[in-house]
């Protein structure tokens, strides 16, 4: 299938929107005899394809090309330019230009686990910056009935499930209504082990405790030190759901929750 006219616009959208990397194709110039004229475009993620520059061995190698791109997760553009015959064994006989175009995720992901009055606070602080909020809590009547657009809210009675599936690099946040399930969601991102940042809301004694829980369910002693409890930076010693969430914030951008992904092209 052909894109007509910019029907391929709304496939890049939905792809950006929902963090998928991809990489956008376009026919640059076409010399010849060749199989699509300037223009034609077509996307490529890692497991699917949309559109189509004209089929064939030229397709073949743009989207392995396009491919090679998102296993580097490269953020800069590239041109291929391609003979038909020599080169490609096409009976075309033409020659073509392609510009590929990547378009990586350009935001990190918060997992902040609770809507009780901190939680709310941490929503409005970070509302606008560019970065995902997964806003996760088991009691529905708990979230506003609107929430910043950078924000997903998600009811869930299993909420541990959901860190199976996070990034790598996500940051998680730790502040529900109950300790056991504060335990829970601790245990389960230590297990896991990979993320950026992790930070529990409590005191020193909290945390004492939990990480004698911890290394009892067979956390090494010194992988405890990556758990961040109390959260927010050093100084600010305020109570208010307002303060810590301010110290919080101050914390995840000092730790990088939204640097590094501005996307340079050559």
């Amino acid at each position: 299938m052909s894109f007509v006219n910019h029907e391929w616009l709304p496939v890049l959208t939905d792809l950006t929107d929902r963090g998928v990397p991809c990489v956008l194709i376009t026919v640059m110039e076409a010399k010849g005899s060749t199989p699509r004229e300037s223009g034609t475009k077509m996307i490529v993620t890692d497991t699917a394809q949309f559109g189509t520059i004209g089929g064939g061995n030229l397709e073949f190698q743009a989207i392995d090309e396009a491919r090679k791109i998102l296993a580097a997760a490269a953020d800069r553009a590239e041109v291929r330019d391609y003979a038909l015959g020599p080169s490609l064994a096409q009976c075309c006989g033409g020659a073509v230009s392609v510009f590929l175009e990547p378009f990586m995720p350009l935001h990190k992901t918060l997992f902040l686990f609770g809507a009780g009055h901190v939680g709310k606070e941490v929503i409005k602080v970070l509302e606008g910056l560019p970065l995902r909020i997964k806003w996760i809590d088991e009691r529905e009547n708990e979230f506003p009935s609107m929430i910043p657009a950078n924000c997903e809210r998600i009811v869930s009675a299993a909420p541990g499930a959901l860190l199976r599936d996070a990034a790598d690099d996500s940051f998680i946040v730790i502040m529900t209504h109950s300790h056991d399930l504060d335990y829970e969601l601790v245990e389960a991102a230590m297990k896991r082990g990979v993320f950026s940042y992790l930070g529990l809301i409590g005191s020193q004694t909290k945390r004492t405790k939990f990480e004698k829980r911890l290394q009892v369910a067979g956390i090494a002693k010194e992988e405890l030190s990556r758990l961040t409890c109390p959260i927010g930076i050093g100084g600010v010693m305020g109570k208010h759901p307002r303060e810590i969430a301010i110290a919080l914030a101050a914390e995840l951008l000092s730790s990088g929750l939204t640097r590094g992904f501005a996307v340079e092209k050559a």
